[in-house]
């Protein structure tokens, strides 16, 4: 890897994907990130886009940008994700539409996009984020357990496609943390939830980023195709 690593989150203008981008300028890496609106903070070294995830021309567009200027990319984070707590039945085909577009579609297109940069170079990493609610069968969350269940497979099956150009891919599974994703979540669903992990608390910020640590660590190579749910569900 060169002295100044380059990175691509997504999501990043707020909550845990500016957390992590923020956390990996600190670490010295060169970090573009992206979100449908434009960020409220600014670093040196950071680099955003404004776009939605799924929207394959635009995506490639950031891509090509990142080829010409940073010539490589090490480590992508697939953080951008978008939930809606309803019953099943009562769930609009536009609500699951979006989900599952920017859920699934938009990873699906950064991993391919990402690969295709790092193959370049014959070194990669990729970390997706799946969630809990798809081992617990999470009532209510269906059509987003169904899209997390859908990152899990791309990633298990990339890990295998990618494996012999020194990519590796994995996925972090965090519980409930406080961000804007769960702020229409009644607290009784939260406490549920809660007392159904080993340990009965949030996911904190730095409980992903230690994962991420670990996942991207270039001692990391014989990783790959994982997925590792936290707080002991």
């Amino acid at each position: 890897m060169e002295k100044q690593p380059t990175m691509v989150i997504t999501g990043s203008s707020r909550g845990i994907g500016k957390y992590l981008a923020q956390h990996y300028l600190a670490q010295g890496y060169q970090v573009a990130g992206c979100s449908r609106h434009p960020a409220e903070w600014q670093a040196d070294n950071y680099r955003h886009y404004c776009l939605d995830v799924f929207d394959e021309a635009r995506v490639k567009m950031m891509f090509t940008e990142i080829r010409q200027s940073y010539k490589r990319l090490d480590v992508l984070i697939n953080n951008a994700g978008i939930a809606a707590m309803n019953h099943a039945l009562l769930t609009p085909l536009q609500t699951a539409q979006n989900i599952l577009n920017t859920n699934f579609i938009g990873t699906f297109l950064f991993c391919r996009e990402a690969a295709r940069l790092m193959q370049r170079v014959g070194y990669g990493r990729i970390v997706n984020f799946v969630t809990v609610a798809t081992p617990l069968k999470l009532e209510g969350e269906a059509v987003y357990a169904a899209s997390k269940a859908a990152v899990l497979n791309l990633t298990q099956i990339l890990a295998r496609e990618v494996a012999a150009a020194g990519i590796t891919v994995n996925a972090v599974g965090p519980g409930p943390v406080k961000t804007d994703l769960i702020r229409a979540v009644p607290a009784d669903k939260l406490d549920d939830l809660l007392n159904r992990q080993a340990i009965h608390r949030f996911c904190e910020f730095e409980d992903i980023s230690n994962v991420i640590d670990f996942f991207i660590r270039p001692q990391s190579s014989f990783i790959t195709g994982q997925a590792l749910f936290l707080g002991g569900v």
